[in-house]
């Protein structure tokens, strides 16, 4: 039996000519669905993790640490003034090929106090051109209000606010707002309160970010501001923040340094939350990989009902002269034509959904708290009361999933699937190339 023949004899196992209400047939259409559906939520989950570990990694990246941080201490003269700190952090990029630009950066924990509300954040101090000069800072936050330019091209007491920061201490732009940090004394702690104005508020899309940082213009922190508890620091950007060239410029760096600054990559900066990342991706991916693996049995079962169904057929082609493994390759090939159905089913949808992921998260989320609030009317509780439902919590995720299609992660998906049935095919195929046609034709 050639590879022609098996290949005919599984084209009429998929659509016969005959037997239209074959349940055999139905089976391998339902299994094709079956796979088709299970692949979907694999494709939306991997879309959907990969643009939000990405925006997140961009932006913890580009406006936390960039691509180096050095932090430098104290003790070290390059600190003693605003004046002093800008100039020293310039001559890093002068020195070392590859630094594209270098942000001195003056860190401080404080109280915030707004209208009627107190809350802990953390100030940061900056030249104020940062935002124009800086492309992260430039393409990864928006104005929500006010202008940033008025921050660049102002000389008082000014201030940028985070959006979630601001809405929590009910602040909006042209407000004033009091920080509050600790001074010592005569070898006592006492307050110190020092008024700023906000001239814009601004989102990264993440509100981990957003709740916490202030900028302030770095000459202000230092006339303003207690330093008692500073932290001080230069980030360095590079052509390429995953380029092997960044390790160089790091040890360079360090070498320039000396013993005042402690040098450290993106990736050692946030070792941790990227491996929480990393992991939480593998894990929902390896659940999905199980609910293909699922559905992919009913491949399975039904290649069982097609060689029962078939077995007059498989019977008359081994009187003729069929070899068994010729009939094991044609259901073989019935079963891996299943699992291309489902490919060709499933990955379409999966992306059709992950593109527009933003619009169905919102319909879900609408579709839930309608159901929500008919519950809450049923219990007596005032629907007014009640919070809305976020099935993904800006507070926690970027306020837009960005659109990230793995395409080498969707060749392994489809590679996996199409192996996967072929295996789960091998067993009744394999039975079926053993069949005995003379005790076939004695059964029927």
């Amino acid at each position: 039996m050639t590879f022609k023949s098996s290949l005919k004899f599984a084209k009429s196992l998929i659509f016969p000519k005959a037997e239209k209400n074959s349940s055999a047939r139905r089976s391998i259409f339902g299994a094709i669905i079956c796979i088709g559906l299970s692949i979907v939520p694999l494709v939306v989950v991997m879309s959907v993790s990969n643009g939000l570990i990405d925006g997140m990694t961009e932006r913890i990246i580009g406006l936390s640490s960039s691509h180096i941080q050095a932090f430098v201490s104290s003790k070290s003269s390059d600190v003693v003034s605003a004046e002093k700190f800008i100039e020293s952090s310039a001559k890093y990029s002068q020195k070392i090929e590859g630094i594209k630009n270098s942000y001195p950066q003056v860190s401080v924990s404080a109280l915030v106090a707004g209208k009627s509300e107190r809350k802990g954040g953390e100030i940061r101090a900056i030249e104020r051109d940062i935002f124009e000069r800086n492309k992260d800072f430039k393409k990864l936050f928006t104005v929500c209000s006010g202008s940033v330019e008025d921050f660049i091209n102002g000389n008082g007491k000014d201030a940028i606010v985070g959006q979630k920061l601001a809405a929590d201490l009910n602040l909006s732009v042209g407000d004033t707002f009091r920080v509050i940090t600790t001074k010592i004394i005569n070898g006592k702690i006492s307050p110190k309160l020092t008024s700023f104005k906000i001239k814009a508020i601004i989102t990264s899309g993440y509100q981990e970010l957003d709740e916490l940082w202030i900028f302030l213009p770095i000459e202000v922190a230092y006339a303003s501001l207690s330093l008692t508890n500073a932290s001080y620091s230069i980030m360095f950007e590079t052509e390429d923040a995953n380029s092997s060239d960044v390790v160089r410029i790091q040890h360079e760096i360090q070498q320039t340094a000396g013993r005042y600054a402690n040098v450290y990559r993106w990736d050692q900066i946030h070792t941790a939350e990227f491996e929480n990342f990393s992991s939480t991706k593998v894990m929902l991916i390896f659940i999905m990989m199980l609910i293909v693996l699922v559905a992919s049995i009913n491949i399975s079962s039904a290649i069982v009902m097609l060689v029962m169904e078939r077995q007059k057929e498989i019977a008359i082609l081994k009187s003729i002269g069929a070899a068994p493994s010729g009939i094991t390759l044609s259901f073989l090939i019935t079963g891996l034509a299943c699992g291309t159905g489902g490919v060709i089913l499933g990955l379409p949808l999966g992306l059709l959904c992950s593109v527009n992921a933003n619009g169905l998260i919102k319909m879900l989320e609408m579709i839930v708290n309608w159901f929500a609030k008919i519950g809450y009317f049923f219990k007596g509780i005032p629907v007014n009361e009640v919070s809305q439902i976020k099935l993904m919590d800006p507070a926690y995720y970027l306020q837009e999933i960005p659109l990230d299609i793995p395409f080498k992660q969707l060749f392994f998906v489809v590679a996996a699937t199409l192996v996967l049935s072929l295996i789960v095919s091998l067993i009744p195929s394999a039975k079926a190339g053993k069949e005995k046609p003379l005790d076939i034709l004695r059964k029927n």
